[in-house]
């Protein structure tokens, strides 16, 4: 027997020697990788460049636009800066936290809009902020993540294309927080929570039927919203589309000077700082809302269409990146978020233009501002935490 008792022992020494092997090399490769290779960065080249470009267009514009107010460039700076940390660092996390925390941020964004019209900041008659003491900040701003996250988690967990009683629940969650939004009463804001939540309906493969039966909801309630939900002045700026001279000096004095800006940049524009509309104060609001129309002047046709390629080609690479997906919500909240970015320009320039009522919607990266910035940045980050971190992903279809 004691031969037999050699032999095991010796295999089980065998054994732990192989398994001793086994974890020093392991060991070893650990700390020479951590000590010779940096740790990688989740982040998408092609889009962090667009987003880069058009970020250095935007300082451009805006020193020009402050009449060269090197202050005021810098707080922009600061703000675009932190909009890209925050961005990247969001890029980090692991991508199936976005869809878990849905139905908490989403309640937590309700809860803060009931506590808005309840207690908040009440500023150019409206009530958007809430002030607490160390921070003020708009609610409102939460939702644009918050509604395209609680769908795309409501949908991605049922069978697609989404039924008739789940269409009715996305109305539902996407119907709360923007009618809290419009007692504020803030249109655009509540105009663009609607679409980014719609807009994960559509790619969820909705039936033409609902949708040409919601268009023709929208129709019969028009006149509903038109006389019982917006007010006076909202109503006004809807009536200076079709007549803008009707109120030269009033309401609709901004379209008037910024077509005229935009029609006095020509071909090639007045060039850098050379504009007359922003620099002699004809133009409200050029660093924020209007920063397009400034633009517009000082380099013309050929450098707005250079400026909306920019933004065309970083749509088209959200678009790819939420292709690439490889869960349900993966494709759908990316193909949202690309949406909501091409939203903001949409609408944007066509009230710039003329053809769209004036809704106080900026212009990504071009417009001086902080809190909508950093929400559409924050978007941008999961995006591409979605794309660089596809295994961390569920309900893989």
């Amino acid at each position: 027997m004691r031969p037999l008792a050699t032999t095991a022992t010796n295999r089980r020494i065998s054994r732990c020697v192989v398994a001793a092997n086994k974890f020093l090399s392991s060991f070893s490769s650990s700390v020479g990788h951590l000590f010779n290779s940096p740790p990688r960065l989740n982040y998408d080249p092609v889009l962090l460049f667009l987003l880069v470009l058009l970020a250095a267009v935007g300082l451009i514009s805006g020193y020009s636009a402050s009449g060269g107010d090197l202050v005021q460039v810098k707080r922009m700076a600061v703000r675009v800066g932190l909009a890209f940390v925050v961005m990247l660092a969001i890029a980090q996390l692991p991508a199936r936290l976005f869809f878990r925390g849905a139905p908490w941020l989403f309640g937590f964004g309700v809860l803060l809009l009931v506590a808005v019209w309840a207690f908040g900041d009440l500023g150019k008659g409206a009530k958007r902020w809430l002030d607490l003491g160390f921070i003020r900040f708009q609610p409102s701003e939460i939702m644009k993540l918050a509604v395209p996250l609680i769908v795309t988690w409501f949908l991605a967990n049922r069978p697609l294309p989404p039924s008739f009683p789940d269409v009715l629940v996305v109305l539902f969650l996407v119907g709360v927080p923007a009618g809290l939004i419009m007692l504020q009463p803030d249109l655009g804001t509540s105009l663009l929570v609607v679409a980014t939540g719609l807009f994960v309906l559509f790619f969820a493969g909705l039936a033409w039927r609902y949708i040409i039966g919601f268009c023709a909801l929208l129709a019969a309630i028009a006149p509903l919203l038109w006389f019982y939900v917006m007010e006076d002045y909202q109503k006004q700026r809807v009536l200076m589309l079709f007549d803008p001279q009707s109120d030269p000096l009033g309401d609709g004095y901004q379209i008037i000077q910024s077509v005229i800006a935009i029609g006095s940049g020509g071909l090639y524009g007045k060039g850098w700082m050379e504009g007359t509309q922003a620099h002699l104060d004809f133009l409200p609001e050029g660093t924020t809302d209007f920063v397009l129309a400034v633009f517009a002047e000082e380099f013309g046709l050929i450098g707005m269409l250079f400026l909306f390629l920019l933004y065309l080609a970083t749509v088209l690479r959200c678009l790819a990146l939420a292709a690439k997906a490889e869960s349900v919500e993966g494709r759908l909240f990316g193909a949202a978020v690309a949406m909501m970015f091409l939203i903001y320009v949409f609408v944007n320039g066509g009230m710039v233009l003329g053809l769209l009522p004036v809704v106080g919607v900026p212009l990504p990266l071009m417009s001086y501002g902080g809190t909508a910035l950093v929400t559409l940045m924050m978007a941008l980050g999961m995006l591409m935490a979605i794309q660089s971190q596809k295994r961390f992903l569920g309900h893989e279809q």
